[in-house]
């Protein structure tokens, strides 16, 4: 597996990839496994390159190869996160419908919080059903950057 940093808006991420997949994002606040090999590639590139015009407000969807590695049940989760569109929340019961295990509610809050990608796979849109923002990977104070950014970007859409 190959991980690159950069500065971003968000300050210092390192995005990962292996065989031609992002794999993973993280943020300066978490753990990064030793065992990864520091090299830019293209797509590692391409990856920053869209992030930065998603900051930028100019991009609104992610168009990268994503595997992230979980269950079958964390997979549907993350796929459905995707669907979630650019400067909309979503709620955990919202997701667990949307996947047709409507009782699922919490096991969703557990998976969105394992999402290895964030960002790309936007955990950020997904809120408590009772509109309260609850946690998040980076930090609660980089989920209200991200929701800001893109509810202040959507005017200029």
């Amino acid at each position: 597996m190959t991980l690159y940093f950069q500065h971003t808006a968000l300050g210092k991420l390192g995005i990962a990839e292996q065989d031609g997949n992002i794999t993973a994002v993280y943020f300066a606040n978490e753990i990064i496994p030793q065992d990864l090999e520091i090299a830019k590639t293209a797509l590692l590139s391409e990856a920053f390159s869209q992030l930065n015009a998603y900051f930028a407000g100019e991009l609104t969807e992610f168009s990268l190869p994503l595997a992230p590695r979980g269950s079958v049940f964390r997979q549907a989760v993350w796929q459905a996160l995707c669907a979630v569109p650019y400067a909309t929340t979503a709620s955990y019961k919202d997701i667990a419908i949307a996947i047709n295990n409507p009782k699922a509610a919490q096991a969703v809050g557990q998976a969105n919080g394992k999402n290895p990608i964030p960002i790309f796979i936007p955990c950020h849109r997904i809120i408590g059903s009772n509109g309260k923002l609850v946690g998040y990977s980076g930090g609660l104070e980089i989920k209200v950057f991200l929701l800001a950014l893109e509810k202040r970007n959507r005017q200029f859409l």
